[in-house]
């Protein structure tokens, strides 16, 4: 753990972009100019603060992250290089804090809050303190036994139980066991001790019940059903009080969608849950079922202080206030700080001072929400806003200080040996300060709308009157002259990794592994139609990413699963993955506007025999040489009723074993029979790698069937108001020398700048207001909302030149152990003046290290219908890409010697989903 400096930098001439001076140079034609900027016409002001500031610069701001916000928390920081927090706790005593933390090399920390050190480190790496079986942790916990003697880890299938030293480390793990109940593991969340510590009550999320177990023995003495999914538990006098994240149980004739292996009340449009309940337990009459409290969408944490219960309403927005007299909702608290925005800012922590300050954290917002509290029944007074690091999640009093968790720290920043930056890089952090007058509350309260780019006017509708027609309209409602947008999501690489190669931007070549002679059409695009080299993915794999780009955030739900993905990973099948606002197609259906997925947000595959790598490539051949029908039929659906509505069912998901040339041959098929929709929605996942071929001819793959898709486009009668986006889901599968989050996106359209290079900061979120923006689509939360529309990537004069695919200058077929029927792939030449294909052939020394690799990849469901994207620890695939691209003769960047699976510096970071 280091303790963090600031350092400031001078506003730029125009007073606006903090840090360097980033390049907007021209490939062909002169480049925008800031001046240009404001003659647009269009309200930059959200996004414009960002300038061209890089993700990890500090500023006069704060540092800029990837979630279009900069950072600099009120107070003292102290940085955690050992992943993320998911969940903290104080002990009894107030000197130590346990938290629990995962994408690291550990499970759980102990931090001496005195020194502000980590002291202990407890996971199943080489490099931990205390060993202990596996990594995953739930959602809530740890928890300390009333004398601080124990702490109990809540586990996927139960707790892991440790004896707590004289100096506030940990000793003697046991596990304590909470069986499977069928397909549903315990996924053991919250817990709290009795008064005398002999019973610990702890949530069973995943079977959607409290048990009693006692702390002795481990046995369990007792069992209560509870609503869906309980999560955070206190004890407030003889009764139990358990937050019920996905709400009450069904009831017939409730709409429902799917929440691990429960149908939870939901909307069939927005998929999200439509209640939120608090379980009461009464411990004095045991016998007796739980009482169920109605509350706000999506309860998460709790917190019990004098005759009241404060319920975290993470998706509703506020705090429920429950007088413990009578168990009744007696006062809602709004947690909702910009008037531009009503959602999004997450509340998800709460706790309540000494001279009675309610504290609430606002993990999407990055800050700590100050209210004056009288009682359960006065009316709580606004005072301001304080600003954290990323994402807060846990707040605690520790006499007169405040000490917050927050679980993405300073972001991907962990210091390391690589040569780049990835986004599995993770830190978190923990703040300290002493709660300051209201008047200083004020003055934070005005950074913290800064930070976060929240403006007056930046969500401005349509005033009724005709508008002329430009392509990204100022007003939400005005005619825009794009009538079709392509949003096209591939998977997981950096800008470096691609693009790094082109001289015009601010690339890396010694990290480019997919270079032009790869990559020839996504050069050819970045040639023709700009090159974007300052552009951010905020996800850290594709539950998150895919997110991003359907709902503009990453709900704390999924935030907050990461150390217990067995629940639900794609959260396409989970409700509470869902924001009760919607996705950005059920935002264009509102909009009155017609919408068509092909595999986007799916979530199940059918295959028929045959449909193999193999067989599918030589029938996309077929399709593309006869305009025949495939021959085998894939169906490919999710769980979501308004997404299945405008559904593609013959265009595959995610699954290696399914070349990208062979969905873009079925998508051409129903273009030319039926046109595009207003919203085009793609998943074309081949650039994953891992798959029956080899990494470069996936790539290959990849980028040829984007050509091939942008050729179609641009050649048809649609061209002349269509735009693409064509965007990386999450970029975590290499590095960048800037940040791990830095991606290659491209904007393709008559409409678009054509020829420069644009170093301002854009994200995903950017990208996703710009669609708005076209089509007359509301924003989803605050983040959309607070978003700057990429205007400055468009022009008022078309140049409708079209464009032409570029032949794949490398194999489709290299690495097949059986090629297909139709014969190998033929390559076009190379270009000699680009950085040659490596060949991929193993050298004999290396053959028995490619075999371990192979078997490795054998285990990582990284093909067939029950294909997970990121299954695979991040570390080794990214590794295991890296070797195949280069035949086993290359080292990873900043290693200097290859590694077998198991040996990979940063192989003990868990996967997505690793315990399937």
């Amino acid at each position: 753990m280091q303790v963090s400096r600031r350092r400031r930098v001078e506003k730029d001439r125009f007073g606006l972009l903090g840090g360097n001076i980033g390049r907007r140079t021209p490939l062909v034609t002169a480049g925008i100019t800031a001046m240009g900027l404001l003659a647009a016409g269009t309200a930059f002001a959200q996004t414009r603060q960002f300038g061209t500031d890089q993700v990890g610069q500090t500023t006069s701001k704060g540092q800029l992250v990837s979630s279009n916000q900069y950072i600099d928390p009120y107070g003292d920081r102290s940085v955690i290089d050992n992943g993320k927090i998911m969940s903290s706790v104080v002990s009894p005593d107030g000197t130590h804090l346990a938290a629990s933390v995962t994408d690291g090399d550990s499970a759980l920390v102990i931090v001496d809050l005195k020194s502000r050190q980590v002291v202990q480190r407890i996971g199943n790496s080489s490099a931990v303190d205390l060993k202990i079986s596996g990594k995953d942790v739930g959602q809530e916990g740890p928890t300390y036994s009333p004398d601080g003697k124990q702490l109990w880890l809540g586990r996927t299938d139960g707790y892991t139980k440790f004896t707590v030293n004289a100096d506030g480390t940990l000793a003697k793990p046991v596990n304590v066991p909470i069986p499977a109940d069928g397909p549903r593991h315990a996924l053991a969340s919250a817990a709290v001790f009795s008064a005398d510590g002999s019973t610990v009550y702890a949530a069973v999320n995943g079977q959607n019940r409290v048990v009693a177990i006692d702390a002795a023995t481990g046995a369990i003495k007792q069992s209560w059903a509870t609503g869906n999914a309980p999560r955070a538990i206190v004890q407030a006098g003889s009764k139990l009080y358990v937050s019920n994240e996905g709400g009450r149980a069904a009831r017939p004739g409730d709409p429902t969608i799917n929440s691990y292996n429960t149908q939870v009340p939901a909307d069939p449009k927005t998929g999200a849950t439509t209640t939120g309940t608090v379980s009461v337990i009464d411990l004095a009459n045991p016998a007796a079922g739980a009482l169920s409290i109605d509350v706000g969408l999506h309860p998460t944490a709790l917190y019990a202080t004098k005759g009241a219960v404060f319920v975290t309403d993470t998706a509703g927005n506020d705090v429920s206030v429950i007088s413990t007299a009578d168990d009744k909702v007696v006062q809602t608290i709004s947690t909702q700080p910009w008037p531009q925005a009503s959602v999004g800012y997450e509340p998800n922590a709460v706790t309540l001072t000494d001279d009675g300050h309610l504290l609430v954290t606002l993990g999407r917002a990055n800050a700590v929400a100050v209210y004056t509290y009288k009682g359960p029944q006065e009316p709580v007074g606004y005072v301001g806003l304080l600003p954290t690091d990323y994402f807060p999640a846990e707040i605690a009093t520790v006499g007169r200080q405040i000490v917050v968790s927050n679980t993405r720290g300073v972001d991907a920043r962990r210091p390391t040996a690589n040569a780049g930056h990835g986004t599995h890089d993770t830190t978190s952090s923990l703040q300290y300060f002493t709660l300051p007058s209201d008047k200083v509350i004020r003055s934070q309260t005005a950074k913290v709308f800064e930070q976060n780019g929240w403006m007056h006017g930046s969500v401005k509708l349509a005033r009724g009157k005709k508008a002329k027609a430009v392509p990204v309209p100022n007003r939400i409602g005005d005619p825009s002259t794009i009538k079709h947008v392509f949003l096209i999501v591939k998977e997981n690489r950096t800008y470096d990794q691609v693009l790094g190669d082109l001289p015009q931007g601010n690339g890396d070549p010694a990290l480019t592994q997919f270079g032009e002679n790869v990559t020839p059409n996504q050069h050819a695009l970045a040639e023709q139609f700009g090159l974007y080299d300052n552009t951010y993915d905020i996800g850290t794999n594709s539950a998150e990413g895919h997110n991003w780009l359907m709902q503009a955030d990453n709900p704390e739900y999924t935030e907050s699963s990461a150390g217990e993905y067995l629940r639900s990973y794609d959260t396409e099948d989970d409700a509470l993955g869902h924001q009760r606002t919607g996705f950005i197609w059920s935002g264009a259906q509102d909009a009155g506007k017609s919408v068509r997925d092909f595999g986007e947000f799916h979530q199940f595959l059918t295959k028929p025999s045959g449909a193999s790598w193999q067989n599918l490539y030589c029938d996309a051949k077929n399709m593309a040489a006869t305009g025949d029908d495939t021959a085998y039929k894939l169906t490919s659906s999710s769980p979501i009723p308004s997404l299945n509505s405008v559904s593609v069912p013959g265009f595959p998901k995610f699954d290696t074993s399914v070349p990208d040339v062979y969905r873009a041959e079925i998508w051409k098929k129903d273009f030319a029979q039926h046109g595009p929709a207003n919203l085009n929605m793609f998943w074309l996942s081949s650039d994953h790698t891992g798959g029956p071929v080899n990494s470069a001819s996936q790539v290959a793959d990849n980028d040829l069937a984007t050509g091939r898709i942008v050729d179609t486009i641009s050649h048809s009668k649609y061209w002349k108001d269509s735009a693409i986006f064509v965007v990386e889901d999450d970029s975590q599968a290499g590095q960048d020398h800037v940040d791990g989050h830095r991606a290659p996106v491209q904007i393709i359209s008559p409409w678009a700048q054509h020829g420069t290079v644009d170093s301002h900061y854009y994200s995903q979120i950017n990208m996703v207001r710009t669609i708005e923006q076209i089509l007359g689509i509301k924003p989803m939360n605050q983040k959309d909302s607070a978003a700057t529309p990429m205007s400055a990537a468009f022009t008022t004069k078309p140049d409708y030149t079209p464009f032409t695919a570029l032949p794949n200058r490398t194999s489709l077929t290299s690495g097949l152990a059986t090629p297909p029927a139709c014969g190998p792939d033929v390559p076009a030449p190379q270009n000699p003046a680009a950085a040659a294909v490596p060949s991929g052939k193993v050298p004999a020394d290396k053959k028995s290290l490619a075999a371990t690799w192979e078997e490795w990849k054998s285990h990582q469901r990284l093909t067939g219908s029950h294909a997970v994207p990121d299954f695979a620890n991040p570390a080794q695939m990214n590794h295991f890409t890296w070797y195949q691209t280069y035949g086993y003769t290359k080292p990873y960047p900043g290693e200097h010697k290859l590694y077998a699976p198991g040996d990979v510096p940063g192989a003990f970071v868990p996967s997505s989903e690793s315990d399937g």
